[in-house]
């Protein structure tokens, strides 16, 4: 049982406004307005929520999660076999990663995390793959048996609850309920499955698993986590550490979502300091309208944005180059053969 308060209308889990999807899946009249209000209070004043009854089966997400603790189990050599590029797809090592142009504070050390990163798994002989379209590159798998099988299940349930939203997400701003439906034509996602070991007691202050920071996408999809250690950063600056209700899915907007709603929305900080003791694993989903949609900011009365509209790839080259060490080395080499 999810715990509520009392305060307005809306079920909340610490703070963490719950929204529960069985009206809207049994196709109970009035559930996509209500749901929209919940949504928009969500977002206006705290940026998570918890979704419940989703769809999702704790099997299919305690498989992921297994999945992720068997690809990092690999030596260190197989892993580095599939090593990230600039589609941002295959394996970030250990610390391979700066918070720089979504950090929250100082920018701290490299996060104490290594990670491996998969989108959707185009085929070799896709135009966008023979073209070499940036973030739109084949999917690199490791040698483990069933696992590609396993990860494709994932996403694709994690997609489709994505989808399944936008409705509530368009009423949230007073929009039609198909609103989202063209921008999201096969939407860009990435499944990010990282491994946090333990930080030593003795590890500096400003280290962390993921350095405070905002997400770049439109939705984040965070299954729970039996190992604690995300916390957010509420809008009156607290840190809070997030709760894991039972059956819950936390889900999250980003800097792409709080640009398209003109600074409606908010992207609320987060971070993840990993003192458990225990290695700590997480599987985030990050979605995002079609790579070639272009996000005019949607804004109250129809006048012009606060910001240019922008595409996909328009916004994720100049945060990757920034923050992933692997990026800004190849910036760096095509500087130097330019100069050559």
């Amino acid at each position: 049982m999810l715990p509520a308060d009392t305060q307005g209308s809306f079920a909340m889990a610490d703070s963490i406004p719950v929204l529960d999807l069985a009206p809207l899946r049994a196709g109970m009249p009035g559930a996509l307005d209500i749901l929209g209000e919940e949504l928009r209070h969500a977002f206006t004043e705290v940026g998570f929520y918890f979704v419940r009854n989703h769809g999702i089966s704790e099997a299919l997400l305690d498989q992921t999660f297994a999945e992720a603790a068997r690809f990092h189990a690999q030596p260190l050599d197989a892993k580095l076999s599939l090593k990230i590029n600039e589609h941002n797809i295959g394996y970030m090592p250990m610390r391979g990663a700066t918070t720089r142009v979504n950090a929250v504070g100082e920018v701290a050390l490299p996060n104490a995390n290594e990670a491996v990163f998969f989108k959707r798994d185009l085929p070799a002989d896709h135009p966008d793959v023979l073209g070499q379209v940036r973030f739109r590159g084949a999917n690199q798998w490791p040698d483990l048996p069933g696992f590609r099988t396993n990860i494709l299940q994932a996403c694709a349930a994690f997609e489709g609850l994505g989808l399944s939203l936008l409705p509530i997400y368009a009423r949230a701003l007073g929009l039609p309920a198909d609103y989202f439906a063209p921008f999201f034509q096969e939407p860009m996602f990435t499944l990010r499955m990282s491994h946090y070991p333990p930080q030593e007691p003795t590890a500096p202050e400003n280290e962390y698993g993921i350095a405070p920071h905002m997400d770049t996408s439109f939705m984040t999809i965070l299954a729970q986590n039996k190992v604690p250690g995300l916390s957010l950063r509420l809008p009156d600056g607290r840190w809070l550490d997030a709760p894991a209700p039972e059956g819950a899915l936390l889900i999250n907007g980003g800097m792409m979502l709080r640009r398209w709603t003109d600074n409606r929305f908010l992207a609320t900080p987060h971070r993840v300091i990993n003192r458990s003791g225990r290695e700590r694993y997480a599987i985030p989903f990050f979605m995002d309208a079609n790579y070639r949609a272009v996000m005019k900011p949607i804004t109250a009365d129809g006048a012009a944005g606060r910001m240019e509209p922008i595409t996909y790839p328009d916004f994720m080259t100049g945060y990757q180059r920034a923050n992933f060490h692997h990026a800004a080395e190849k910036s760096e080499e095509k500087v130097q053969l330019q100069g050559a």
